[in-house]
């Protein structure tokens, strides 16, 4: 097993548990105290895309990406001349073609397109109580930067203060407060995405939402997710509250309405409960019934008014990644986003976790062998996004390259949180009257924060972009965790920026899969890319030869 290393003395990041591959640790404190690679972005932006202490040091590589079968296995490729997909007005003279002019704006979408200023997503954050308490910076983070964010499953299942009659949602005001929190600021780019399980589509999510919004959000199907193979959880330390949410119709573990859980329960030997969501498509037994089932489903979310409409699928295996593909295609369906293998953002089994489905390199590679095989056949294979363990700008911009063309954005989970979380600490630290409605973990700075000041302005690099964007007058009103978001954003989008021009593409359109090459032969092999000697290698030996 490969073990990534904990710190890196050329950024200055350590992690506080064991990394995995993204770079996060494999659990991921609300209330950290830093300082890994993402963390740290979000609160000093580019800066950490250089080594620290500049002109006192110099820095080497340490290597080891080009270990095992994983993203971290790719190697991204770099030209030495040329220039391609220059944006409107820049020209391809040296003085043109730097990165801060490489566009990264990306679009997807069947007939209407969605903007985005970068090309990244969040995860489904759904009925976790973290995506609740840090709602507000993730959104108007999401917002002000332009990047789309999914209102995952179950979130009108289990608001005690929401009201279901008859399978029809009379009131849904956690729903209702995820969603108008992103429109608050949002111009235009971005979306807000709601998705949609078992017990969502019998409560009724879909008409409550068209009703009432229109066609400001995408509605979103789920198949299911990179962390497990089965429904989600959460888990919930209130007999009464678990009682509850059987009562709406959830599996429950243990079951709080037998006499002898609660008798259990009473005496502190069962103190949590686990509420669960039911598997879909479990009554069909073919592909074919899937399809019939899944086109019924998008025709009548049609019928009802939705012009945009996507589908989560998870790391479940090649039947059901052709299938996704597939029938995501003939339903010209806006977006599927591909989840592999270790992705998660809430509380999945962790044996689950680490045993099941296929990791994200494997399935993407995959994904985009099975596009070109409809690509022959269909006029147009619908937009994707990949996902499963990514955080880091090399990470994006590998992610579009192997799945080039049809790949538009890079769905991101625990690492578009971490701001949220980082950001309603310092703000609760710095104004303890608004600590308890931030969440905040904190009661004062700790060093790995205070070093770098003790005003927002001192501490987050992308303060005063937020203020130019949103007026000096309405900064009060600006959540610290968004301004972290925003922080984390233009760090990933510089990086990205930067390796894009190293490849000399301008836009994210002209990226193509020889921007990367295999680091071993096995990763070559499983994805069908070029061996890094390989790669060019009859283009050199015919210059030599000439």
């Amino acid at each position: 097993m490969i073990q990534w290393p904990k710190s890196n003395d050329v950024l200055g990041t350590v992690n506080r548990g064991n990394p995995a591959e993204s770079g996060l640790c494999t659990l991921c404190r609300a209330d950290c105290m830093g300082k890994c690679e993402t963390w740290l972005s979000s609160l000093r932006g580019r800066k950490l895309l250089y080594p620290r202490d500049y002109g006192s040091i110099t820095a080497g590589c340490l290597n080891t990406t080009h270990l095992g079968v994983n993203y971290s296995a790719l190697r991204i490729n770099g030209y030495n001349y040329g220039a391609t997909g220059l944006p409107k007005g820049i020209s391809n003279s040296e003085d043109d073609c730097i990165f801060p002019n490489v566009n990264i704006e990306t679009e997807f979408g069947n007939t209407v397109k969605t903007k985005a200023r970068v090309p990244m997503m969040t995860g489904a954050l759904g009925s976790t109580f973290v995506a609740a308490k840090y709602w507000e910076s993730f959104a108007v983070g999401a917002a002000l930067v332009g990047f789309p964010i999914v209102v995952g499953e179950n979130v009108v299942g289990i608001d005690q203060k929401a009201e279901i009659k008859n399978g029809k949602i009379i009131k849904a005001p956690e729903l209702d407060r995820r969603i108008d929190t992103f429109l608050r600021y949002y111009d235009g780019y971005g979306a807000i995405i709601v998705q949609m399980n078992v017990e969502d589509t019998r409560n009724g999510v879909a008409e409550y939402v068209i009703e009432k919004y229109g066609d400001k959000a995408i509605i979103e199907l789920k198949w299911g997710q990179g962390a497990k193979d089965i429904g989600g959880e959460i888990q919930v330390t209130s007999i009464e509250y678990a009682t509850f949410l059987k009562k709406r119709g959830y599996v429950v573990d243990p079951d709080p309405t037998l006499p002898e859980v609660q008798e259990a329960f009473k005496h502190k030997a069962i103190r949590s409960f686990a509420r669960h969501s039911r598997l879909g498509y479990t009554g069909l037994s073919s592909s074919t019934a899937v399809e019939e089932n899944f086109m019924k489903a998008v025709k009548y979310l049609r019928k009802i008014g939705y012009e945009r409409i996507s589908l989560k699928t998870g790391s479940y295996g090649m039947e059901a990644l052709a299938m996704s593909i597939k029938y995501a295609t003939q339903a010209k369906l806006d977006l599927l986003t591909i989840d592999g293998s270790g992705g998660g953002t809430g509380m999945s089994p962790w044996n689950m976790m680490e045993s099941w489905g296929v990791p994200s390199l494997l399935l993407h590679a995959k994904a985009y062998e099975y596009a070109e095989i409809l690509a022959k056949k269909e006029k147009r294979i619908v937009d994707m996004a990949f996902a499963g363990g990514l955080a880091r700008e090399d990470h994006i911009f590998k992610a579009l390259a192997l799945g080039a063309p049809y790949t538009k954005l890079v769905c991101m989970g625990r690492s578009l949180m971490i701001p949220g979380f980082l950001g309603s600490n310092i703000q609760g630290a710095l104004d303890n009257t608004v600590k308890d409605k931030l969440s905040g973990n904190w009661d004062k700075l700790p060093p790995s924060v205070a070093e770098f000041g003790t005003t927002p302005d001192e501490i987050f690099a992308g303060y005063y972009d937020v203020q130019k964007k949103v007026g000096k007058d309405e900064m009060k009103n600006i959540p610290y965790g968004a301004i972290a978001v925003w922080t984390l954003a233009d760090k990933l989008a510089g990086g990205v920026q930067q390796l894009m021009a190293g490849a000399r593409r301008f836009s994210l359109k002209a990226i193509t899969r020889d921007d990367v090459f295999a680091g071993n032969r096995e990763v070559a092999k499983e994805t069908g890319l070029e061996y890094i000697t390989e790669h060019n290698d009859a283009k050199a030996k015919k210059i030599l030869k000439a």
